[in-house]
């Protein structure tokens, strides 16, 4: 019996792309810390430039605490619509290598080249051209992740950003994760990287050395997810027809909560994960869902759904976060985990899946 071949999978981010794509089209803001977003006491920062990140600035940072870490910041206003036609462009330049891409957000997307269609001899030159016509074609630079599997590849794309590329072999892999910190894997947020710290959970090393029991007792349905990358293993496909229906984020805490403040911070928390996916993909739904698991085990769930327009501001998903928690306070019974999610996305009949 024939072994199936290794997967080879590709990763590729866009560096800094909102705000490469405002300095590539003002050359008066390059080299200078650029946020795209509003300056307004409520606003906040959609993307920042590499000059900005240097300040502490970063995407879903009020731009009050942005300025104040950066005086010179250059607020430009986002232009969807700009950066939905690049986004447009490079995906025509993927179709040119495999028809197996999966689109996260406008600046990102796992590529499956394992049929190398074109003939190039390893999964290391294929990104490499794709980045060198990246940058010909729209000019912007990309980073990329070369791997066996979706987890390892899409770690590797940070390994050497901006500009670069970095490889994980399947003789590399297990042994690589187990020397970074947990805060850097993905499906770990600062939230669940916090608790995991709390356990004595610092490396992909430590990690690993848990055991499923320790991890289902602390993380409940994700211990399998966590077991599993610790050891550089993940069977999920680069998914061509995934189209995401929702957005959510939730956190099992250390000990049973039972006070108001504390509960609905952690719904905040939550909220601020969903905001940061949202703003990033550019989606945005109807219907807000909160969570809650007992110490009993007994879920239950609270929605609300707009009837006309989109949860597409930070403030609303918060506000009607905080509703629907304050429905179900005071908890007669400890709370063990509390739930975000947003859904009922707006449907773009005839339009391209984004990047």
């Amino acid at each position: 019996m024939t072994a199936a071949p290794v997967r080879k999978i590709i990763h590729v981010d866009m560096d800094a792309f909102y705000a490469s794509v405002e300095q590539r089209d003002d050359p008066a803001l390059r080299g200078k810390p650029v946020a795209v977003g509003y300056a307004a006491a409520r606003g906040v920062v959609a993307a920042a430039s590499y000059e900005a990140r240097k300040f502490g600035v970063r995407s879903a940072l009020p731009s009050v605490t942005a300025l104040r870490r950066c005086p010179e910041l250059v607020f430009v206003k986002p232009r969807f619509d700009v950066y939905r036609a690049v986004s447009k462009q490079i995906h025509a330049i993927f179709a040119d290598y495999t028809p197996i891409i999966q689109p996260l957000s406008l600046d990102e997307a796992y590529l499956d080249v394992t049929a190398n269609l074109r003939g190039i001899e390893t999964a290391w030159a294929t990104a490499k051209e794709i980045r060198a016509r990246i940058l010909e074609e729209t000019g912007l630079t990309a980073s990329a992740g070369i791997s066996y599997n979706k987890f390892l590849a899409k770690l590797a794309s940070d390994q050497r950003k901006p500009n670069g590329q970095f490889a994980v072999t399947p003789d590399m892999g297990a042994a690589w994760v187990e020397t970074l910190p947990v805060k850097r894997f993905h499906g770990v947020g600062p939230v669940t990287a916090k608790k995991m710290q709390g356990l004595g959970i610092e490396t992909g090393a430590d990690l690993r050395a848990k055991s499923i029991e320790f991890l289902r007792a602390h993380f409940g349905s994700s211990a399998e997810w966590y077991h599993a990358i610790a050891r550089g293993e993940d069977d999920r496909p680069v998914d061509a027809e995934r189209i995401r229906k929702s957005s959510g984020s939730e956190t099992t805490f250390n000990t049973d909560l039972t006070g108001n403040e504390e509960i609905e911070a952690g719904v905040l928390e939550m909220a601020e994960d969903v905001w940061a996916w949202c703003e990033k993909a550019q989606e945005f739904g109807r219907t807000v869902t909160v969570k809650v698991k007992y110490a009993d085990f007994q879920i239950i769930t609270r929605s609300r759904s707009l009837t006309a327009g989109l949860v597409d501001r930070r403030e609303a998903l918060r506000d009607m976060s905080l509703s629907l928690i304050r429905s179900v306070l005071p908890t007669p019974k400890g709370i063990r985990l509390v739930g975000v999610t947003v859904s009922n996305f707006e449907e773009r009949l005839g339009e391209e899946l984004p990047f």
